[in-house]
């Protein structure tokens, strides 16, 4: 079997590498090639600094005899489609022949959860003896090389219908209706394809793709296809197995001071200081462990669930899923509250001789009632809990601010 890894054929101006895979899958098809399971789509780290928007590589699995037959058409196609003249744009091409080895799947993850070389992914394809083509810089050969290599042991699939080429850069046209009669059916087996009231299917790219739905199996995402309308013509469509939504990016973190920068990390803390806002509607609050601590964010995009982050007092305990960025904030995905810091206020006691509200009598002379005269020390003040508005639970982002990788709760059951 022939292993194809594609990555960074396309640029803010256009092109999906989703696209290429999706052409060379149907060629591939329509030619008698025996074509193994859908492509995949593998989301590499969310927080790499010279990643593109979603950061996707793509593969195939091909069994054929005329293997290079396969590998002309692999780099025709590239060479053809992909936005070659972009000078941030670095195709990369891997072809790999036999078993997928632990040293190629702990590969595949570091480039999901840290920063992999160039070299670094050099050095393994001519260990494993895999062929590789490089475009320019040719940094596409670490997502293509980790496309090949991604263990899935949790996926989800991706329905994704292209556009026709005239209308590249045009508005998309698509029934919203539709999409959330679609969501209304197939939710949860479809998710976060809506968000209250806007859909999410639809990029805003002036890329190939019209629109994705994402779901839990083939079926589920193909069903659910037949309900969506759309008022423009599709090219094609095309399945993809993907790592989306599978916090697959999620490290394990025993210590705040364990945490590296452009990592994502579950994290236990406790929160040490008021949340607070600051222009531009961000929320940032400091989480601390006994080895150290770091800035939170809720960033604008995430909208409601900055309310919640603003009712979080100091004391609090927290579970934060997350990703460090260029800013070195923890930026939140979904946290669980642990433990609630009980709050108390002070209030002035009732008057022991007529019953009335007691108010203070000026600094450091004690308490007084203005109805009757009395005055009583201060120790007397009455120590009353506030009730907290806000529950032990899990809270997340909303669709709309969610990223690739992170895994909704809806799909989280009991594995968080």
């Amino acid at each position: 079997m022939l292993h194809i890894g594609i990555d960074d054929t396309d640029s803010s101006k256009g092109m999906c590498t989703t696209y290429i895979a999706c052409i060379l899958y149907h060629e591939f098809k329509s030619c008698g090639f025996e074509v193994i399971g859908y492509p995949r789509l593998i989301r590499l780290n969310p927080f790499a600094p010279h990643k593109t928007r979603g950061n996707g590589a793509v593969s195939l699995r091909v069994k054929t005899k005329n293997e290079e037959k396969i590998k002309n058409k692999v780099l025709n196609t590239v060479s053809n489609l992909a936005e070659l003249e972009d000078e941030n744009t670095d195709p990369g091409i891997v072809f790999y022949k036999g078993k997928i080895t632990p040293e190629m799947e702990k590969f595949a993850l570091k480039a999901i959860r840290k920063i992999v070389s160039l070299n670094e992914a050099k050095k393994l394809a001519k260990k494993v003896n895999a062929e590789i083509y490089k475009f320019k810089k040719g940094r596409g050969i670490i997502g293509a090389l980790a496309a090949i290599s991604c263990p899935l042991k949790d996926k989800t699939y991706e329905l994704l219908a292209y556009r026709t080429p005239e209308n590249y850069g045009k508005e998309r046209k698509i029934d919203s209706n539709s999409v959330f009669k679609m969501d209304k059916l197939f939710y949860p087996k479809t998710f976060d394809n809506v968000d209250n009231d806007n859909i999410l299917i639809t990029p805003n790219t002036p890329c190939p793709v019209l629109y994705g739905i994402r779901g839990e199996t083939p079926e589920d995402v193909r069903e659910a296809n037949k309900v969506v309308k759309s008022r423009e013509p599709i090219e094609r469509t095309c399945i993809f197995e993907t790592n989306q939504h599978t916090d697959q990016h999620i490290q394990k973190a025993k210590r705040i001071a364990d945490m590296k920068q452009f990592e994502s990390y579950v994290v236990i803390g406790e929160v040490k200081d008021e949340p607070k806002v600051i222009e531009g509607g961000h929320v940032f609050f400091t989480l601390k462990d006994s080895s150290g601590e770091i800035t939170c964010a809720a960033y604008e995009p995430t909208k409601e669930f900055r309310k919640i982050v603003m009712k979080l007092k100091p004391g609090d305990k927290l579970k934060i899923y997350g990703g460090i960025g260029v800013h070195n904030t923890l930026n939140i995905e979904k946290m669980k509250i642990l433990e609630l810091a009980p709050l108390y206020k002070k209030l002035n006691p009732l008057c022991p001789k007529c019953g009335k509200r007691m108010k203070s009598a000026g600094k450091n002379k004690g308490l007084k009632c203005l109805n009757c005269g009395n005055k009583i020390p201060y120790e007397y003040k009455i120590i009353k809990k506030i009730p907290r508005n806000i529950k032990k639970k899990w809270y997340e982002v909303p669709p709309a601010a969610r990223r690739h990788l992170s895994k909704p709760l809806i799909r989280c059951k009991n594995d968080i």
